[in-house]
């Protein structure tokens, strides 16, 4: 019954992949992705599923409408089997590459009810849930999971159900749900489970650059790379690592190419039907990333996250993006010891 994972966009080249984020990877921002370098495929935020629910109608707008030209697959996340299997058969109506399962949102909200990174407390569950997923999804079935809950004591026997349920493909978050995106990724444990399952292993966990991704190709052995919020501070990060396998010299964006991102970001990925200080807080959220690599010290993040209005926050981004700065190499990795989510990340050395 396994499927082989979908082509890569240069033959030969190992795939990368936009990693799903909740009210980030839109249909927009799909479109704004693609523009710099598409990654070899996508997966959509995940569609809740519990007894009264049905695919949201802008989920499924990004089935439809991301005109990308590339697969993408339906993330799911749950814990009902007959209703998983009900939204199976409804999202197989549309054009997906397969449908995904998460096994890794951290969100304390989510996890609590035994969802996403949830499941990884209870491999019994997990159990009953891939063998009736994979007798529905007559295609490519494929995992999203993290290495453990609060460790790793179940991974061992997750990985074996992964096997024993002919899984097509799995990716791993080389962090506990308990880690968050904070503690240090355990790129071992994503070797480990690359050498454990007959599968392609996708590692996902702090993929900072095309550098860094080749680097992890060697250390895991993984089939390809996800990356995510590192993909919001640099768009043209599946690009640059096509380049880098084909040894090629990486495109380098520059602060003006940054300029021009962030513009989109706000013309396509902030809702017009907001008030222009809740625009501004919606871009500020694609910001925040963006500048972590924008200066070493952090005066983009101040100045900005001081802006109260759209017009505001963009004439900042004017200020510290062009002039001078405008022809200068925007880069690859983030500034060290700078904060994305400062009210989140309450760790004094924590690093993107």
């Amino acid at each position: 019954m396994s499927q082989p994972v979908p082509e890569a966009i240069i033959p030969g080249t190992r795939p990368s992949v936009l990693a799903p984020m909740q009210d980030v990877t839109t249909t927009n921002f799909f479109r704004v992705i693609a523009r710099r370098g598409a990654p070899d495929w996508f997966v959509t935020e995940y569609f809740r599923v519990h007894e009264t629910s049905i695919p949201e109608a802008h989920i499924v707008d990004s089935l439809l409408n991301h005109q990308s030209g590339r697969p993408i697959f339906a993330q799911i996340i749950g814990e009902d089997t007959p209703h998983i299997l009900r939204t199976i058969r409804l999202l197989l109506k549309y054009p997906i590459a397969g449908i995904d399962l998460n096994m890794g949102c951290p969100a304390p909200k989510v996890y609590r009810k035994n969802v996403g990174g949830g499941l990884l407390r209870d491999p019994g569950k997990v159990a009953e849930l891939l063998h009736a997923m994979r007798a529905e999804i007559p295609g490519r079935f494929t995992v999203k999971m993290r290495i453990g809950f609060a460790d790793m004591t179940h991974f061992d026997e997750l990985l074996g159900l992964v096997a024993k349920h002919q899984v097509d493909l799995l990716t791993v978050h080389g962090r506990t749900v308990k880690g968050l995106y904070w503690s240090e990724v355990d790129y071992e444990a994503i070797r480990h489970a690359v050498q454990s399952v007959p599968c392609p292993v996708i590692a996902n966990g702090d993929v900072t650059s095309a550098t860094k991704a080749q680097l992890l190709v060697q250390t895991t052995g993984a089939y390809g790379m996800m990356m995510g919020r590192h993909a919001i501070r640099n768009p043209w990060i599946f690009r640059q690592w096509r380049e880098v396998q084909q040894g090629l010299t990486p495109y380098q964006p520059t602060f003006a190419d940054v300029r021009q991102y962030i513009q989109e970001l706000a013309d396509e990925c902030c809702d017009f039907a907001f008030a222009s200080e809740k625009k501004a807080g919606r871009l500020k959220k694609f910001l925040n990333f963006v500048g972590l690599a924008v200066d070493a010290e952090g005066k983009f993040l101040y100045d900005m996250r001081r802006t109260e209005t759209l017009e505001e926050l963009l004439r900042c981004c004017d200020a510290h993006l062009l002039g001078e700065k405008a022809t200068q190499v925007y880069p690859d990795e983030p500034h060290r010891g700078l904060l994305a989510r400062p009210t989140r990340e309450s760790q004094p050395s924590c690093e993107l």
